[in-house]
């Protein structure tokens, strides 16, 4: 059987057409290049969610300092609105939400907070000599960003290893005579 093109005298196509195996060796390139493009991808993703987790931390770290503050100033305003003479700390955390010692209760905090850095309820208790709750510090074991230039209140938390390190106690100062 003779094939039309050959009866009409036209050049046969499937001579001249290149197979798979007479292509040149470039195939792997773009494999190659999408392979080095999705590594790059990863390693900058990497870098930004590892930029973002350490501003988060900072974040909490400002919070604690925050939020401790606001518990040392609530126990001092406790400690120093105690009728009488003999001054005393709260028993717990939960007077500072209302304080029923006096003719009208007082509130010293609006909520108990919640741990900043660890995002949990619950604080470790500095407890007062005389009894009571002095102060407050984190239960957290993670090492802080921050280790110097505090507020001169704060000194004593420069160079410490861990937020559970950092108390946030109310402690009387003595009366100058």
């Amino acid at each position: 059987m003779i094939s039309i093109a050959a009866q009409l005298k036209l050049p046969q196509m499937g001579v001249n057409m290149q197979t798979g195996k007479n292509m040149p060796k470039q195939t792997g390139f773009i494999l190659l290049g999408l392979l080095v493009l999705i590594v790059i991808a990863g390693f900058a993703l990497t870098q930004a969610s590892t930029k973002w987790s350490d501003a988060r931390k900072r974040e909490r770290e400002q919070e604690l300092l925050k939020v401790g503050d606001v518990i040392r100033k609530a126990i001092g305003s406790y400690y120093n609105q105690t009728p009488g003479v003999v001054k005393e700390y709260p028993p717990n955390l939960e007077a500072l939400l209302k304080d029923n010692r006096l003719p009208v209760p007082k509130r010293y905090l609006r909520k108990i907070y919640i741990d900043p850095v660890t995002q949990r309820e619950g604080w470790g208790i500095v407890e007062a000599p005389s009894g009571g709750i002095m102060g407050v510090y984190s239960l957290s074991a993670d090492v802080p960003y921050k280790t110097k230039g505090f507020r001169p209140i704060y000194k004593h938390f420069e160079n410490k290893k861990y937020y559970g390190e950092w108390y946030f106690a109310y402690v009387e100062l003595p009366v100058p005579q």
